[in-house]
């Protein structure tokens, strides 16, 4: 088939004395993601997205967590990593639209960075990035500030 479509979701721990990272943009907060990486919630859900697209196996496969070589490594090195491995499998990103759920803090204000951002690493246009975010009305672990999450899905052509 000449399309494919993928779909990632990651899901971290909110904690005291770690930064925010989302979409590869630093995020001014009291809380931080919890992770073995910089914990980029949005930028692992795109690079399973795309690594499932292309059935390459998951982000664990390729960046396990028992890894020390991926201790507190920069997302963005991640994700560009993921794009090498699916253009080697013969594919081009056609789009990308993704949704964080967290209460806090509000997103919209970061959007176009990480657009910017992602778009860079991937070398596709800003608009076929597609951000949103919401939260759950309070209820869960994310309405408690507890965690946050991000789903995302992708369109893959071969080439």
């Amino acid at each position: 088939m000449a399309i494919r479509i993928g779909y990632g979701i990651d899901f971290h721990q909110l904690v005291e004395g770690r930064d925010l990272v989302i979409g590869g943009v630093q995020i001014a907060h009291h809380k931080g993601a919890l992770g073995h990486s910089d914990a980029d919630v949005l930028l692992h859900a795109i690079c399973d997205a795309l690594l499932g697209a292309a059935c390459l196996g998951d982000i664990g496969v390729h960046f396990p967590d028992t890894d020390m070589a991926f201790k507190n490594i920069d997302s963005r090195i991640l994700l560009a990593k993921t794009n090498e491995l699916i253009r080697e499998a013969g594919y081009t990103i056609g789009n990308i639209d993704a949704t964080l759920c967290l209460e806090a803090p509000k997103i919209k204000p970061y959007v176009a960075r990480m657009q910017e951002a992602i778009a860079g690493i991937l070398g596709i246009a800003v608009t076929d990035i597609s951000i949103k975010a919401t939260t759950t009305e309070k209820m869960g672990f994310v309405g408690r500030e507890e965690g946050l999450v991000a789903h995302a899905v992708c369109l893959l052509e071969r080439n």
